[in-house]
């Protein structure tokens, strides 16, 4: 474990989190409570992917457009996630949840009533802020309230819950249009966000602890430090999230690159400076010296580039190529959705005993299930291969349930409590960069072999080739997921670390 040194002691740094004295039936009250939180937010990532085609039918929204109410909720959300985690862990987690769950109802209104393409665009934008001022606070709270074992059962039933949050996206949002019809079911997608939110702001508002003394010192948000940061994440992410694959993406967009990088680097000079001067940075950089911490992230953040986007990869196959429903095209992912709540709680009673290895263990099998999917697809006959693909998928649910909570856990292992919202969201941040760039990647491999092979081959081939093109690059990212847990093995190994937390 590194002695990475505390941000307490530097001038100005905030009071230390207040410890939770709650009995256990209240704790984990609050717990799922908070990983209600959590779901609802992750439930619009994916849910949203099968209403494409009604938003473009009812709308007359332009591929770029398309992409944008997309992937803009992931740009929004990963913007704000790390300034509300710094602002969560010097303040009210409690009151944060109220903010960001207030604005999640509003927000959900504002899509459900988008009369254009734009309004819904910009209603989706103002979505992801709200869902990012949520999910750092759910995981600093995790921290806040459980030690040892029980965390890590903690996290393995937070990971059983994105996991289904995940993967059951498609299969509701499918639901949602088929109740509603093709031209207005999409608008039942964020409709469905109105009960659902107002129960969790009652529950949140009654039943969940104060997670801070008082303090009547300022916050420090580092305002110099969060534009950089926003900058810095909007030149890196926004050249994927234009991507379509169509041939009238703009290449011009890949210099924005340039900028996020030149961002990038006055941001890390800026943070370096502002901590020299005894302030406290918006990242406090200390906590990439633990060995755990940064190779959860680089984990996290490779295979979140190849999970959302083998959802979106395989309903499009299943629509547009096996002409199916978006219902039957959503229920493919039902399976992965039952198998990995399963193994995520598996993995999370389990982390404390096996650690690393179970994560490398989890990729491994997901990376085996993603070449089955891609041979079912594609040999399998074309009335056997949602059964085909359904079934692999779910093998690969229960590999996939035994990565995300118990790399949460190592991840967070040695990370100081005080510092755990901050931690989480810097976590959830490469999760979402991880998603714009392996769901662009895919998306533009997909559409490009579209476009290319149109008119020449027939459609159920032409699909076919597109599908294995964009699994090529989910295949890809897992495999650099596994290196990485292989090579944390071998370094706790050769530095004589225990594998567990």
């Amino acid at each position: 474990m590194s002695d990475a040194p505390s941000t307490q002691n530097r001038k100005g740094a905030h009071p230390p989190t207040q410890d939770i004295q709650l009995s256990p039936s209240h704790r984990w009250r609050a717990y799922w409570i908070a990983v209600s939180v959590a779901a609802l937010t992750i439930l619009d990532l994916s849910k949203v992917n099968v209403a494409l085609p009604s938003i473009e039918s009812a709308l007359g929204a332009g591929p770029t457009e398309l992409q944008l109410i997309v992937s803009g909720y992931i740009l929004t959300f990963g913007l704000v996630l790390v300034p509300a985690g710094r602002l969560g862990d010097q303040r009210s987690r409690r009151a944060l949840f109220l903010i960001g769950l207030s604005l999640f109802l509003v927000t959900s209104l504002a899509c459900a009533l988008a009369p254009t393409g734009p309004i819904l665009l910009v209603s989706r934008l103002a979505q992801g802020i709200a869902a990012g001022i949520q999910m750092p606070q759910v995981l600093g709270l995790i921290q806040q309230l459980f030690q040892g074992k029980e965390r890590g059962r903690a996290f393995g039933l937070f990971g059983a819950t994105i996991g289904i949050a995940t993967a059951f996206g498609p299969t509701l949002g499918g639901l949602m249009i088929a109740l509603g019809g093709d031209t207005d079911g999409w608008r039942l997608i964020f409709w469905i966000n109105v009960p659902l939110t107002l129960i969790v702001i009652v529950l949140a508002a009654f039943f969940l602890p104060s997670t801070r003394t008082k303090s009547h010192r300022k916050v420090q948000l580092d305002p110099v430090g969060v534009l950089l940061f926003g900058l810095s994440v909007a030149g890196l992410m926004l050249p994927f999230l234009l991507t379509t694959g169509s041939p009238d993406d703009n290449p011009a967009r890949w210099w924005l690159i340039v900028g996020g990088a030149v961002f990038v680097a006055a941001f890390i000079a800026w943070e370096r400076r502002y901590s020299a001067r005894g302030r406290v940075p918006l990242i406090p950089f200390e906590v990439f010296a633990h060995a755990s911490y940064r190779n959860g992230v680089l984990i996290s953040t490779t295979y979140f580039a190849a999970l959302p986007a083998t959802f979106i990869l395989t309903t499009l196959f299943l629509q547009s190529g096996l002409g199916l429903e978006p219902v039957f095209a959503g229920m493919v992912t039902i399976g992965f959705a039952i198998a990995s709540a399963i193994s995520s709680w598996i993995g999370g009673n389990l982390v404390t005993r096996l650690g690393r290895p179970l994560v490398v263990w989890g990729v491994a099998g997901l990376l085996v299930s993603i070449v089955g999917m891609v041979s079912a697809a594609i040999f399998l006959p074309p009335e056997w291969a949602l059964l085909g693909m359904g079934s692999i998928l779910a093998v690969g649910g229960f590999a996939g349930g035994l990565v995300i909570s118990p790399n949460q856990t190592l991840m967070l292992a040695d990370i100081p409590v005080a510092q755990g919202g901050l931690a989480g969201s810097v976590g959830q941040l490469s999760q979402r960069i991880g998603t714009a760039i392996g769901t662009a990647v895919a998306l533009a491999l997909f559409y490009s072999t579209v476009y290319a092979e149109q008119g020449t081959r027939t459609t159920l081939d032409v699909y076919h080739d597109a599908y294995l093109y964009g699994m090529i690059s989910v295949a890809i990212f897992l495999a650099l997921s596994l290196i990485v847990g292989v090579v944390d093995l071998a370094g706790r190994r050769h530095r004589g670390e225990p594998q567990t937390p």
